[in-house]
């Protein structure tokens, strides 16, 4: 309990503003609306000025939340309410995320998830800046071109972040209603997901237009072309996916939800392969267009890095030089210094689209050990663990001789390789994993190095958690301060970073909202759902495209030689392909908030959620710790797996107040 007083106390979770350091040459520090412009001052004097609609822009701009707050008052449920993460900490506190997997988020209480209003706020003050924008007499031409272009990206980003987590919104154009006008001049209709996806790409052309291709460093965070067409990446492989296009997900989930006013289907219940064309088509202009600028985060093999496994033979390339095959480069230190901290944020290659984030800094305490300060809560689930693949590629289910699998017995020697100390002692099950394993996840005999404290006993220590251990659940100091899986998420914890001792400190984080590599999985999910030739036309370029398996290998297997994984051979039926995809997908962006979204997409989420959640026995001393079970708790048997979680319900008091307004299936009216 005292953990989380601490928490709300200190209210550490301070919003970031959506982008940039400096945002013009009148303007050294972010803005927020309210601050800069109170409710009093007059629009005209706002609008007078270019570099006051530029403040009131960013400013706008500034009321996105940090997309990196994902555990405490997180903005959308992300991990804790899928498979991929749980937690004992108490919900009170606002976890809100295990709140809407026990069902205790409702219409009527959203908790931190109540956005709706607040984007729509964002929406009506862009609008505002459309409709006004040609009143400022001191506005050149490219002002005016830069302004709408962040304008129409704000807004479109408002209505994205509707869509993913609400389903379709109540477009609005360029209409503005006014704060005091009848009510009924607010009624509408909610668009149709289709029309949705098409206004909200449209938007995001437009503005990609006159976005900037690059930005100076000074400027990271703000949005540029190539997050713009990252964003329509997104949204396309969205729309092509099973539960928004037709077929047995759509027709299961949203089959009898009809628009009241017109009885419009809100979710298309007819297949159209040719959206996932487009969805290849979108993923593959980024891809082109990138300029080189956009590639994965690698660093150069050195003597620490660790041979490449032997007795690797699915893959001939596997040995080549990267990007070829996956020689060259240290494996674990290309993906860990892309979240710790380590790798010079502003000029990282794949971030397409990236901001600082102080929430994911703060929100590292949730996984350091309790009796260093920490909250040694932040769990991950087993099905995690095991989807990690072996150091050979192979699946522990499928584990080589050479490399073997084994939940018996102990590592006899300690293993140094990157920069990473593999202590002796821990189970042979975290022994022979890929570079992913070890970069992302805190397991009982781990060692932590928090070599910013200055304090004895706060840096170098072994971190385990079985039940009597310093840091398991029968030696800490509160009831909930406890990994109840036996695992934690450490991939956003750098080797400095500490809480405890004199001198602890943390790295500046930053969080992914779009990476190349997400980039170079859905053009090769994309692809492999054709089954015949589709020509798409695109900003200008035309794109002939097919399940062509030597652009799939090319893409996929990219992703897989940095983690230094054998690639596909390109031999690979669809299905397998798809198998193979997801859990890929599950791995690589562990924590970065795509598992939620694409159990959902995919149409797997009641398959997947059904599966109890399973971990080590944080009950047992360390002999019997080593094995799975079902953690001793009642949240495992109270959470639920239903169709409405697919979105999140819209507040109930828009709902009643708006006769129009329909409301997702399952909730509340």
């Amino acid at each position: 309990m005292m953990k989380h007083l601490k928490i709300s106390q200190r209210k550490f979770f301070i919003p970031l503003l959506l982008l940039a350091i400096l945002v013009s040459s009148s303007c050294s520090r972010f803005l927020n609306v309210d601050d800069y412009f109170s409710d009093e001052l007059k629009l005209d004097t706002v609008f007078a000025q270019t570099r006051h609609i530029k403040a009131y822009m960013w400013g706008t701009a500034g009321m996105f939340p940090d997309e990196g707050n994902l555990q405490l008052d997180s903005y959308t449920p992300g991990p804790y309410a899928t498979d991929e993460a749980f937690t004992g900490f108490n919900t009170g506190s606002g976890y809100n995320g295990i709140r809407y997997i026990l069902g205790d988020v409702t219409a009527n209480s959203l908790y931190s998830f109540n956005t709706w209003g607040n984007l729509y706020k964002i929406i009506r003050k862009s609008n505002t800046i459309v409709s006004r924008l040609d009143e400022a007499k001191d506005m050149t031409t490219a002002d005016r071109f830069y302004i709408l272009a962040y304008t129409r990206f704000i807004r479109a980003y408002a209505y994205y972040n509707i869509l993913i987590d609400f389903g379709p919104p109540m477009l609005l154009g360029d209409e503005i209603i006014e704060s005091n006008a009848p009510l009924g001049n607010y009624d509408r209709p909610r668009a149709t997901y289709d029309e949705a996806v098409e206004y909200i790409c449209a938007e995001l052309e437009e503005a990609a237009k006159f976005l900037p291709p690059t930005l100076p460093l000074v400027e990271f965070g703000l949005p540029s072309k190539n997050a713009a067409y990252g964003l329509i990446a997104r949204i396309r492989l969205f729309h092509a996916s099973p539960l928004y296009n037709g077929g047995q997900a759509a027709r299961s989930y949203f089959g009898t939800w009809r628009r009241s006013t017109d009885g419009a289907q809100y979710v298309s219940q007819n297949y159209d392969e040719k959206r996932w064309a487009v969805a290849a088509a979108a993923a593959k202009r980024l891809i082109d267009q990138g300029g080189g600028a956009l590639r994965l985060h690698t660093v150069a093999a050195d003597t620490e890095t660790p041979a490449l496994p032997e007795g690797v033979t699915s893959d001939p390339n596997y040995y080549m030089q990267w990007p070829e095959g996956a020689n060259g480069i240290d494996h674990y230190r290309s993906y860990s210094e892309m979240f710790n901290g380590e790798a010079v944020i502003p000029v990282n290659p794949e971030y397409v689209w990236a901001r600082r984030s102080g929430a994911i800094t703060n929100e590292t305490r949730m996984s350091f050990p309790e009796k260093l300060d920490g909250y040694n809560g932040a769990s991950l689930t087993q099905k995690v663990i095991d989807n990690f693949a072996m150091i050979d590629g192979r699946d522990i289910n499928n584990a080589s001789i050479q490399y073997p699998y084994t939940e018996s017995g102990f590592t006899n020697a300690a293993k140094i390789f990157s920069g990473y100390r593999l202590n002796a002692g821990v189970s042979n099950m975290y022994a022979n994993r890929e570079a992913r394993f070890y970069a992302s996840v805190g397991f009982s005999g781990a060692f932590w190095p928090m070599t910013s404290s200055t304090s004895s006993g706060y840096y170098n220590q072994t971190i385990e958690y079985y039940f009597d251990s310093p840091n398991g659940k029968g030696s800490i100091s509160s009831a909930i301060d406890f990994p109840i899986t036996g695992y934690v998420i450490k991939k956003f914890i750098h080797p400095t970073d500490a809480w405890g001792g004199t001198n602890a400190r943390r790295m500046d984080k930053a969080f992914p909202i779009i990476r190349y590599a997400e980039i170079l999985l859905s053009y090769a999910e994309a692809l492999n759902n054709l089954t015949g030739s589709h020509t798409v036309d695109m900003d200008g370029d035309t794109y002939v495209l097919s399940r062509d398996m030597n652009e799939i290998k090319k893409c996929f297997n990219q992703v897989r030689y940095r983690a230094g994984l054998p690639g596909i051979t390109g031999n690979e039926n669809a299905s397998t392909f798809q198998r193979l995809l997801e859990k890929e997908r599950m791995t690589e962006f562990l924590f970065e908030n795509r598992r939620y979204y694409d159990v959902r997409r995919w149409g797997i989420m009641e398959e997947v959620e059904s599966e109890a959640i399973r971990g080590m026995n944080v009950e047992a001393s360390r002999e019997a710790f080593f094995a799975k079970v079902i953690p001793n708790t009642s949240r495992i048997g109270a959470r639920i797996v239903n169709k409405r979680l697919a979105l999140l319900p819209l507040p109930l008091n828009e709902v009643r107040l708006l006769p129009s307004l329909d409301q997702n299936p399952g909730w509340e009216n």
